[in-house]
């Protein structure tokens, strides 16, 4: 089972283990406590600081055998398969500002920074070796984005010292990190859209939100014309060996309030 549709099952789990908080009012047998900061979902506005952790993956779709003339002169044939071999958690800190729309509807802006990587591994499958594994090539893609996600938030009425909710919206992202030298090599701008779940918990102090949440890019995140400037004809068959690749992050974050 892949990584996504793990993450997908705990965001459902999530969501299950909210619902008793979302149907408290309904249910007699549950008994009201104190309210910590019984108004602070009053305000017309508020902001926060962000921190969490996340995973970076990319979705390519492989283009097939390829026809290319090597740095001998000659015409060769090459089958190059590319996929993400692992996925190692980075961090990613920011600061949020909300606005209240109604009782259950709120918009949030939250500039915020990924930090992570992404391991990349390329077969040839026209090239075996004496056991018959494909010949091998990785690549180390370390990512910097800065994105400033617009989101809309719908909660359920808050039940004692917590309130559910889900949200939705666009994150424009741009790419610090991009190398010239790479197989391949990422474009500095993408859009991504993303969807989650959090629930919003109300301390004495201050109010705390963690959340989990999907991010897919909308656009191809591969600059098409890095391969033109390959020097080495052996090495673009790699450059090539994909067509489009799509952004994917799936990030769990705390919100402080």
């Amino acid at each position: 089972m892949s990584l996504y549709i793990n993450m997908r099952l705990a965001a459902i789990l999530i969501f299950l283990a909210a619902m008793p908080s979302m149907l408290g009012g309904m249910a007699h047998a549950q008994q009201r406590t104190v309210q910590n900061r019984p108004y602070t979902d009053l305000r017309p506005f508020h902001f926060g600081v962000v921190v969490g952790t996340h995973l970076q993956d990319m979705e390519f779709t492989n283009v097939g055998q390829q026809t290319y003339i090597g740095e001998d002169g000659q015409e060769h044939q090459a089958l190059v398969t590319v996929d993400q071999s692992r996925w190692d958690p980075g961090i990613n800190v920011g600061v949020l500002g909300e606005a209240r729309l109604t009782e259950h509807f709120q918009v949030r802006v939250a500039p915020m920074m990924y930090f992570g990587s992404r391991h990349i591994v390329f077969h040839d499958l026209n090239k075996l070796d004496a056991d018959g594994r494909a010949e091998e090539s990785r690549q180390d893609i370390k990512s910097a984005y800065i994105s400033c996600s617009t989101d809309l938030i719908f909660a359920a009425p808050r039940f004692n010292n917590h309130r559910p909710y889900l949200m939705a919206g666009l994150a424009p992202m741009l790419n610090l990190n991009t190398k010239r030298s790479d197989n391949l090599r990422l474009k500095r701008y993408t859009m991504a859209v993303e969807a989650g779940v959090g629930c919003d918990f109300y301390l004495p102090f201050f109010k705390l939100r963690p959340e989990l949440k999907f991010m897919y890019g909308l656009t191809n995140s591969l600059d098409t014309n890095h391969p033109n400037n390959i020097r080495n004809a052996d090495m673009r068959p790699y450059a090539t060996s994909v067509s489009d690749a799509r952004s994917k992050i799936i990030a769990l974050t705390f919100y402080f309030e």
